[in-house]
């Protein structure tokens, strides 16, 4: 078995389902990762030493997801210099505005590239565009996905423009 180079970490179970979205894209991408629940709060001690051995175990990029206080992408940008991209999660009062909020809202110095509220898939396909940049089998694939992408467009394009006629 190959070495994840990404790691998929979430607060707490209950962000499995929009996180495993993440999983799925690299899946598809032929990008090994690995997924584990790391609170910044109820678990600090475990998060900053998952985002401290990070690179010596070979992880390359950390997707960090969670929802309302939502510090884990900081959390764990404070402890590593590896890529980190936080997903804010829909969730509380606010429904994830809280945590887009404090997910982009980093100290300089400590930078985590943060997606849309659930925007996991979008963190998957960013972390393959990073990582395209060492592995061309990764950036074959993406640029793969893209065209696949947009023939499917213009395909419905010219379906509706039938369709309208």
């Amino acid at each position: 078995m190959k070495k994840p180079i990404v790691g998929i970490l979430m607060g707490s179970e209950s962000d499995l389902p929009v996180m495993k979205a993440a999983a799925d894209i690299l899946k598809d991408m032929g990008v090994e990762y690995e997924m584990d629940i790391c609170s910044a709060h109820r678990l600090p001690d475990i998060t900053a030493k998952y985002a401290g051995s990070a690179r010596q175990r070979g992880i390359e990029i950390i997707i960090a997801g969670a929802g309302m206080a939502a510090h884990l992408a900081g959390v764990v940008a404070s402890h590593t210099t590896l890529p980190v991209i936080g997903v804010p999660l829909k969730s509380g009062a606010l429904n994830g505005l809280d945590a887009l909020y404090s997910t982009v809202q980093m100290p300089p110095g400590i930078p985590v590239a943060t997606v849309a509220i659930d925007g996991a898939k979008n963190a998957a396909y960013l972390a393959c565009s990073i990582l395209s940049i060492k592995y061309p089998d990764i950036a074959d694939r993406l640029a793969l996905f893209r065209e696949k992408t947009r023939q499917s467009l213009i395909a419905k394009s010219d379906e509706l423009k039938q369709g309208s006629k």
